[in-house]
């Protein structure tokens, strides 16, 4: 990017107003590393591509659960159902165990904590990361999925947790307004 460009780059806090008025879904990413249990709340979370089947998500570099993540060997994408905001909130929290009551999970075959109550699980393989910015980015290679049709996801928008509800129930398929 040229110097020009980067000096006529918005301030911090009018790019956080601007971005909180998109509403993003909310997942927490886990892992295990050496049988401790690990994970964080991302609102990053977006898919890449369908061939391969890959996912990613951003963290900030100074994040203290980072340097876990790129330890392991597999992790997985909880995608929060809309009544877990306080699961959304305790995971964005340092200096908590995350793991304890009133937190409901269970390891997989290899160990990788899932959490209970998800509309979905996305077990990964990492892919590939690159230093952006201030942050991470994490792609993962999708390795399997445990799906909650009934679902309903969290969101995160201007700075809080809420519900969506569709406006419409779904048409041959596919809802209003969707890509086809």
């Amino acid at each position: 990017m040229s110097r020009a460009y980067r000096d006529r780059a918005v301030g911090e806090e009018e790019f956080r107003r601007a971005l909180s008025g998109h509403a993003a879904g909310v997942v927490v990413v886990t892992a295990s590393v050496g049988g401790v249990p690990v994970g964080v709340t991302a609102t990053s979370f977006s898919s890449v591509s369908l061939r391969p089947p890959l996912v990613a998500f951003y963290l900030g570099r100074t994040s203290s659960t980072w340097p876990w993540l790129r330890e392991a060997d597999r992790f997985a994408v909880n995608i929060l159902a809309g009544d877990q905001g306080d699961t959304a909130a305790r995971f964005a929290r340092t200096h908590v165990d995350r793991f304890s009551p009133p937190t409901r999970w269970s390891p997989d075959e290899f160990g990788t904590p899932l959490l209970d109550g998800v509309t979905a699980h996305l077990t990964c393989s990492p892919y590939r990361t690159a230093d952006i910015g201030d942050h991470v980015l994490v792609v993962g290679l999708v390795t399997g999925t445990r799906i909650d049709e009934q679902g309903r996801p969290l969101l995160y928008h201007q700075g809080r947790f809420g519900r969506f509800v569709p406006e419409h129930e779904p048409v041959h398929g596919t809802a209003r307004g969707e890509p086809q």
